[in-house]
């Protein structure tokens, strides 16, 4: 590439942020066109009165792949960013009043098992050493590298995988496995719980998915200082330190292409010109809106959107000693749940509910003292026209009462500020079509060949990062698609 090398990002999500650094660190002249007035997609922030919310994803895991675009970027992390690491992944509430703490030590989320539910804690141990190797030698490549591209087989280290790789990953299901890894039914339902991490259904999911544990229970989970908004704001200033260009409220109309080459965008009724095009939007409205290319769009609708989210953000007028930053309160028929999600896309009547509490971290400053800021979440289906202001209502009555059950309190006198996302409004604000969080499900077992990939053999110069593209939705997928976009790109830029 020149100094001249132009490179344009649709889309200012952590996936397209990620893509400016890394495409400036390599010489290029990036400009960022966001049509939202912040950076960030989903992972935003907002507040309310006296309370502040981190709008989207709630949990941060893997703080390496941050770290890496700082080493990459040859700037000190310490002034941009700070995490620490969670002595509790997360706490699980259980319908018969079972309470379990997942502990970062190893031996005592063991012993909490064997103590909680009567599981072996030694099947913990034997599931996670195997999830370390699943991830390590075989989702390595999935994380790593285009599956789309013949090169892959020259470079990554296939032979090593297909060694490691057991039956059971690749012809059960995530739930299967879960089954034959432990006997009681508790212990099952919170690994089934993982499929979630990128919207998919644990009871038709591949095995494969049992390498996601791994992430939480081997590595750790974490708390970024300041939310999960201080993640955007670094990368954003970052970018910035590295000469990208942002220009926010400009969304773009359409990307122009000649002799099979994206040549220039439209935006604001003018054309700008770039050697090369990223499109950080969702895939299906990057063919359906920029390229108008409406049969490639419909061909992404064969395979199955993710699930999507019902959120309730609220500024709760007392504390709860007995909650951690990140709760779980499981329903009690789970697969009914995800029939709901996948098959039927209507409202569950005993949804599993998340509460993030930030301010558990930092007292204080996330809420005011004596309060809390709490992040509510259900699993919702992707949205097919459902009627959503109907569900807000029902949704809030079931949230409630299955907290009022479990905590043994009344919660809804304790709201004293509310706030709602649907998969209606996850869809007009991110662009991610249906609402869907993670674009396609991983209900197939060849979901991860079958997501579109990071480039298009048809138009040359174009290429594709953020949570609809492989390898997949969710914070370190992001910024993992932005670092294989750029091993693209720098391939494409090597040929003579």
């Amino acid at each position: 590439m020149t100094n001249q090398s132009k490179a344009i990002i649709i889309g200012a999500g952590i996936g397209g942020i990620a893509s400016s650094i890394r495409l400036a660190v390599m010489g290029f002249e990036v400009v960022v066109f966001e049509k939202n007035s912040y950076p960030g997609g989903k992972l935003s922030h907002f507040s309310k009165e006296s309370y502040q919310f981190d709008a989207g994803p709630s949990l941060f895991t893997q703080p390496s792949l941050i770290e890496e675009l700082f080493t990459l970027a040859n700037e000190p992390i310490a002034d941009y960013f700070q995490y620490e690491a969670l002595p509790i992944s997360c706490k699980y509430f259980y319908e018969d009043g079972t309470v379990l703490n997942a502990f970062a030590d190893l031996e005592l989320f063991a012993k909490e098992l064997e103590e909680k539910l009567g599981e072996d804690g030694n099947k913990l141990k034997s599931y996670l050493k195997q999830a370390a190797t699943t991830y390590n030698e075989i989702g390595s490549i999935f994380l790593n590298y285009s599956l789309h591209k013949f090169s892959t087989l020259t470079k990554a280290p296939i032979r090593k995988a297909l060694k490691a790789i057991k039956t059971g990953l690749l012809f059960n299901t995530l739930n299967g496995v879960n089954e034959d890894s432990f006997t009681k039914p508790k212990t099952v339902q919170l690994f089934n719980r993982y499929a979630t991490f990128n919207g998919s259904n644990p009871y038709k999911a591949p095995g494969m998915l049992s390498l996601i544990p791994h992430l939480d229970n081997n590595i750790g989970t974490f708390f970024p200082k300041g939310g999960m908004i201080s993640i955007t704001n670094a990368l954003y200033q970052l970018a910035k330190k590295k000469g990208v260009k942002f220009h926010f409220e400009c969304p773009v109309a359409s990307i122009i292409t000649e002799n099979n080459k994206a040549k220039a965008i439209k935006v604001n009724s003018h054309i700008v010109d770039a050697d090369i095009i990223i499109s950080n939007m969702d895939v299906y409205f990057t063919y359906k809106e920029l390229l108008k290319d409406a049969t490639k769009a419909k061909s992404i609708l064969k395979q199955e959107r993710s699930s999507s989210a019902f959120i309730f953000y609220w500024g709760i007028n007392a504390t709860f000693p007995d909650l951690e930053l990140h709760n779980i309160f499981f329903a009690e028929d789970y697969k009914a749940e995800f029939d709901s999600l996948f098959k039927t896309k209507i409202l569950y009547n005993d949804p599993t509910v998340y509460v993030n509490i930030t301010c558990k971290c930092e007292p204080g400053i996330h809420a005011p003292k004596g309060k809390e800021n709490w992040f509510v979440m259900v699993n919702a289906p992707a949205n097919v026209g459902q009627d959503w202001k109907q569900y807000q209502d029902t949704y809030r009555k079931v949230i409630i009462a299955k907290l009022n059950r479990l905590l043994k309190t009344d919660i809804e006198p304790l709201i004293e500020v509310e706030d709602v996302l649907t998969p209606e409004t996850i869809q007009s604000r991110t662009a991610s079509y249906m609402g869907s969080l993670y674009g396609t499900s991983s209900n197939n077992k060849m979901a991860a060949f079958l997501r579109h990939p990071n480039f298009t053999s048809y138009i040359h110069n174009l290429y594709f990062v953020g949570g609809s593209v492989h390898p997949g939705g969710g914070i370190p997928l992001c910024l993992q698609g932005a670092k294989i976009m750029a091993g693209l790109v720098k391939e494409d830029y090597d040929k003579p």
